[in-house]
């Protein structure tokens, strides 16, 4: 397997503490004509913890972080705008940046949920307006500033901070997946990442129960920050060091594949691959670890089968299609499980409804 490697290690400046949104008109002072991009209620959180003197123009996006979303708001934007600030989650910082890839200027990311590590990497999960998945988009400059308010964030609902664990667990085993199947020498760079990955799932591991329960009391503690920091910037230098070997595997395969069935699309994404998670490594056959993850999945409430996901029918033929898209060519499955097909993801897919 020949793999190419563009190291990308990560944001320009990162800012995580309490209170941090009183940098923003500092950070914010070398740019001539800042604009912002957010949600509804990402906007809504945001003022409640911004007291600064700036008046951005606000820019809302459609909740489908799709390229045409993205040549809609770049054509919007006024003539000499030179900075995008997002505000919001996932899908409006993979929007914001873009949107600031079209236009080819600084992106600014203020995450108002811990669901993703979007806030960090030079790149978006891109969807068709309908909300099926379609690519993912890499950039050529990296986020300007990622600022995150631990105030702001220890208010955020608990279902993001759970699809931010999910998705981040997984950086570990799809790395180690794919880079057992190359051969000879890995980049040092390489190793780096993998380094970063394995951090965040000894955080996680250790972490997790504590992080949630600071959530649900309103305050922020060690865990939780390390949490935080894990779930956006560690997790975001994993595929920045690693490149091509730190990149999506099987979890994120089946997460793709989910997006083909209606039910699932209320669950945060990173909830869905940590279950495709569970999938890759039944079907790569490491039960040890498996043996590892289902207590933890259970302790936190990790759904770790497809019916757990509201599909109360036709349940066979939907773990089909989602065992079709993942296994397929286009997707990523085979970078863990060289050759796979779409019998091997159904098996484990059943294997784990039996659980």
């Amino acid at each position: 397997m020949r793999l190419s490697q563009v190291v990308r290690p990560g944001v320009g400046q990162f800012i995580c503490e309490q209170g941090a949104l009183s940098l923003l008109d500092e950070k914010l002072a070398v740019f001539k004509q800042p604009v912002m991009i957010t949600g509804e209620k990402s906007y809504v959180a945001f003022k409640k913890h911004y007291k600064g003197q700036l008046d951005l123009p606000v820019y809302p996006y459609n909740r489908t972080a799709s390229n045409e979303d993205m040549a809609r708001l770049a054509n919007e934007l006024p003539e000499g705008t030179d900075c995008i600030v997002g505000v919001g989650g996932g899908m409006v910082l993979d929007t914001a940046k873009g949107t600031a890839d079209l236009l080819k200027i600084d992106v600014v990311t203020v995450p108002t949920v811990l669901g993703t590590c979007a806030g960090f990497t030079p790149l978006s999960a891109v969807y068709h307006p309908d909300h099926t998945f379609k690519a993912v988009d890499y950039y050529e400059r990296a986020v300007y500033l990622c600022l995150m308010d631990l105030d702001l964030l220890i208010e955020a609902p608990e279902a993001y901070l759970m699809g931010g664990i999910g998705d981040t667990l997984a950086k570990w085993y799809e790395a180690q997946g794919i880079v057992e199947h190359v051969s000879g020498d890995l980049p040092t760079m390489a190793e780096v990442g993998l380094s970063t990955a394995k951090v965040t799932q000894e955080v996680l591991l250790r972490d997790t129960a504590d992080a949630i329960a600071s959530l649900e009391k309103g305050e922020v503690t060690p865990a939780f920050k390390r949490v935080a920091e894990s779930i956006v910037a560690v997790a975001g230098t994993v595929g920045g060091f690693a490149g091509e070997y730190g990149r999506m595997a099987g979890a994120h395969a089946v997460h793709n594949g989910m997006s083909l069935v209606s039910e699932t699309h209320d669950f945060e994404h990173g909830v869905k691959v940590a279950y495709g998670l569970l999938v890759q490594l039944v079907a790569a056959n490491k039960m040890d670890d498996v043996a590892t993850l289902l207590p933890f999945y259970r302790d936190n409430g990790f759904p770790y089968k497809l019916s757990a996901f509201n599909v109360t029918s036709g349940l066979e033929d939907k773990m089909r299609q989602v065992a079709e898209f993942a296994a397929s060519d286009k997707e990523t499955f085979n970078l863990a499980v060289p050759g796979v097909t779409t019998e091997q993801v159904f098996q484990a897919m059943q294997y784990l409804e039996q659980v």
